[in-house]
């Protein structure tokens, strides 16, 4: 291998082993680590971690991965002008979705503005100078943001959980309240965000009234650093009201826990799964569902309409930057009739879900 291909699987591997949580030990290992969580074991925490209801191991290593890569192509930058501004709520029983990059979308539903897992940071990174660059602006602008009442981030990870953003968000909108799965509620009390709940799996609160929010399993993991691994709980959320049921399913791979939603909750509205960094199969099959996988979440949860995210905004995997939304529609044109109604969103779009 060339110097300057070493070089930049090292400088990229140090991110992605941030990212991706890979184990390390010696000098340093705690650095960027979260608190861990300790509480009583579960199904799901057998005392010191987290583990998934199916448990599955890769079929590349991380190390076969980094130096074997097959990108696909990512523009450097693409400048695109924001979306308009969302309304600042909907009336009871009415539903709409905006997506704005990545995984961050708005909800807006039964009077109440859900945002979701955001990230309005230049990098999702422990450092300002490595890590993945997102290659787009936001879809919509920060100040274009109507009043948000509850935040929900899926996991820790940089990408899912950006503490900038956070705390500008609790600024703005000092009455927002932050959720996230059990033993994420320390790192966020350190950061100085307010009003956090963290929740276990199946545990329901009251947004509202009529309002209730529910964390739900997920097949994924968690760190911040390389001591942390699985230290906190990864979850997906279900909003329900008189609106109906929307789930967001946070950055997951496929598993039972789609139909076990369906199960609970009965047919879901609206859908918000993500397609992207699915490549290379092999290595992130067991955390990202692929485009083809999201098609068949989509079935299980009997979703009315589904809307992708987790792509275009960050290269975090080796698929393209529009990859995963052609061969979501390949995905789709190969599914017999009914096919699952998928709604590509622009970045900033925003619909109204009938």
């Amino acid at each position: 291998m060339s110097m300057p291909r070493l070089r930049r699987v090292l400088l990229v591997g140090m991110g992605a082993l941030l990212l991706l949580g890979a184990t390390g030990a010696g000098v340093g290992c705690h650095a960027f680590s979260a608190p861990v969580y300790r509480g009583p074991k579960s199904d799901h925490f057998d005392g010191e971690r987290f583990i998934n209801q199916e448990p599955r191991e890769p079929r590349m290593t991380f190390f076969e991965w980094q130096l074997n890569r097959d990108r696909g192509p990512w523009t450097e930058w693409t400048d695109a002008p924001p979306g308009p501004p969302p309304p600042r709520r909907v009336a009871r029983g009415a539903l709409r979705v905006t997506f704005v990059n990545h995984a961050t979308t708005l909800l807006q539903l039964d009077g109440v503005n859900v945002l979701t897992d955001p990230i309005w940071s230049e990098r999702c990174s422990p450092l300002s100078f490595v890590g993945p660059k997102r290659v787009r602006p936001p879809g919509l602008r920060f100040e274009d943001l109507p009043p948000i009442d509850a935040v929900i981030l899926s996991h820790n990870h940089y990408d899912h959980m950006d503490v900038s953003t956070l705390k500008r968000l609790a600024e703005h909108f000092p009455n927002a309240r932050f959720f996230a799965g059990l033993g994420n509620k320390a790192f966020l009390d350190s950061k100085g965000l307010p009003h956090v709940t963290e929740l276990d799996w199946w545990q329901e609160v009251q947004l509202t009234p009529e309002v209730k929010l529910v964390s739900t399993p997920s097949q994924h993991f968690s760190n911040r650093g390389l001591a942390d691994r699985n230290g906190t709980l990864w979850t997906s959320y279900v909003l329900q009201g008189p609106s109906g049921v929307t789930y967001f399913a946070g950055d997951t791979g496929y598993g039972k826990h789609f139909r076990q939603v369906r199960e609970r909750f009965g047919p879901v509205k609206l859908a918000v799964l993500p397609v992207g960094a699915y490549k290379p199969e092999h290595f992130m099959e067991v955390v990202h569902v692929s485009p083809k996988e999201a098609v068949q979440a989509s079935l299980d949860l009997e979703a009315r309409v589904s809307v992708p995210m987790h792509y275009g905004t960050f290269n975090l995997g080796d698929d393209g930057q529009e990859e995963p939304v052609t061969q979501l529609r390949k995905a789709q044109e190969a599914r017999p009739e009914p096919r699952p109604e998928f709604w590509v969103l622009g970045f900033g779009e925003g619909r109204d879900v009938p």
